[in-house]
Formats: structure tokens, sequence, C-alpha cells
């Protein structure tokens, strides 16, 4: 029986052609029977692919052929094709959609003006030196990159979750003055694999806040290194058929039935055709219809 993976990776680097790539990475998928979701733009490559391992590893060996993508850092994890509807590869103003594509400035070493990259361990050092200096000016802030419903089911203790349905919330947030008492703290921004942070660290640096660091490898790479016995607590966001995953079996819950406040970490699309809003719903909740309607009224 065969091997299957699911792959994540992302490179900022200046593309002369996106169209060209995104042709040559669609192709190639094909021709490798891979599935996933794959962005191009001028900045780079975002993306996230399954299939059969051997032809996985295919795919990356011609991938990193390309000059700009020979250093890329892969994250693996379990999973397989099936767990994407279908392959999809596109070509977008920025890999990450913050809305201000203008403002991002890339070059051959990657975003230019971003955080201070931290390895796991690090993150722990800067926490504890932070602990121990006695002054709570200089206690590490973690700031969650992602859409705030994905930190429900996980996140740093303590973090700073931002009100955000969408990246593209994300600079009205930073320029709303809520976080301006964090400007001169030192701040942690964490993602799923590090490439939202990689954007946000640019944006927050130029607007004004003076210490700001990213989670290298994101959320995935310190799932790796500490498992459930770090800082993060609960399950891992992830966007395909998985929906989440946990790094080991002993996992916190730390989600909430939209109905019945029992513990779940599992999202589901409201029954009302009209609505389809994501939320989380407990086993039981989430069994009939009647239950899987929005407790709070259907947005649609």
């Amino acid at each position: 029986m065969a091997l299957h993976r699911i792959v994540l990776f992302y490179c900022f680097t200046p593309l002369s052609d996106p169209e060209a790539v995104r042709l040559w990475q669609r192709s190639l998928c094909e021709s490798l029977g891979l599935r996933g979701r794959i962005i191009v733009s001028k900045d780079g490559i975002n993306a996230t692919v399954g299939g059969e391992l051997d032809d996985v590893k295919r795919y990356l060996r011609a991938t990193k052929e390309y000059p700009g993508f020979r250093e890329l850092d892969v994250k693996w994890s379990e999973g397989c094709a099936d767990d994407f509807p279908r392959l999809s590869v596109k070509v977008r103003p920025e890999l990450v959609s913050f809305g201000a594509p203008e403002e991002l400035e890339v070059g051959e070493q990657g975003v230019v003006g971003g955080g201070i990259r931290l390895t796991p361990e690090q993150v722990h050092e800067l926490v504890s030196a932070g602990r121990d200096a006695g002054d709570p000016r200089r206690e590490v802030v973690f700031f969650d990159g992602r859409n705030s419903f994905e930190a429900q089911i996980g996140r740093f203790k303590d973090a700073v979750v931002p009100d955000t349905a969408t990246t593209h919330d994300f600079l009205a947030e930073l320029d709303s003055g809520k976080y301006d008492d964090l400007k001169d703290r030192p701040v942690v921004t964490y993602c799923t694999g590090g490439i939202r942070c990689e954007v946000l660290t640019a944006h927050m640096r130029r607007r004004g806040f003076h210490e700001v660091y990213q989670l290298d490898g994101g959320i995935v790479r310190y799932g790796e290194a500490f498992k459930d016995e770090g800082l993060w607590e609960g399950s891992l966001y992830v966007f395909d058929r998985r929906m989440h995953l946990e790094f080991s079996e002993d996992a916190a819950t730390i989600g909430r039935c939209a109905r019945c406040d029992a513990p779940t970490s599992d999202f589901h699309n409201c029954s009302d055709p009209a609505c389809r809003r994501l939320t989380l719903y407990c086993e039981a909740c989430a069994a009939a219809p009647e239950t899987l309607r929005c407790p709070d009224g259907c947005s649609a």
C-alpha cells in the first residue's frame, strides 16, 4: 500500500513571470496526480499539496530546480490528495491577502523589513528572559497572525487574538490603535506555517512596533519541536478536509460548541444552505440539521 503525505511550503522571491510559473506548477502537479492549493504572485509561491509520497518527492525535486525555490523549507504532515477537493493553481496580486501589495517589498533574500526570526527553542529563551527581567514591559506578547476563528481551537497561552475574519482585516486592526500599548513590548507573531507572519511583521514594523519577532516555520515547526509540552495549547486549524490536526495524543480540546458549550475541535457549516457559516459544533449538535443551525441567527 502506497504511502501518502501533504507538504506545505512558501518562498518569497521576485518572479518576473508569475503566469509561466503557474502553468508549470499546474502541469507538474497534474502529471503526478497531486491535489492542493498553490498561489503564485510577483513575490513568490505558497503551496499546500498532497498525494502519494513518491510523487510528492518528485514534485519537490522538480520545484527546487527553479533558481528562486532551491532553499524551500518544506513541512510534512499526514494526509493525501483526497484531503483536497481539487487542484487549484492561481496567480494573485499577493501571496497573503493583506490588501496592500504596494506596501510589501520583496528582494532576493525574501521580505524586506520583516521581524526577527526565532526558532521554537529561541522563543522559549526569549519568554524566559522576559519573565526573569522583573519588568512587565519586557514580558513577551504572543500575537496571533491568523483569522480569529482559527484561534478558537488552538493558540499560544495568553496570546493576543486580533478581531479578524480574514487576513484583509489585519491592517485595519493595526491602524485602529487597539494594540499601540504593544509597540514597545517584545511581540512574537505566529501563524500556521510562517507565511502570514513574514508579511504581518513587516506591516507591524512600518506602523511603529519596535521589537517584533516571528516564529520561524510557524506553529507546525513549534509542534514538531515541543508537541503539547510547550506553550501551545489545543489543535491546529488547517485549510483542507482534515480541518484540524493535533501534535500528540495529549492535545487539549479548548474549543467549545456554539450551541451547548461542550468541548470540541470540529468546525461545521451551518445546515442552512443560504448561510453555511463555519462554526464549532460538538458531535451531538452536528448530528441533526435542527441543531446544526447558528444559535445566534444566521448571517445570510
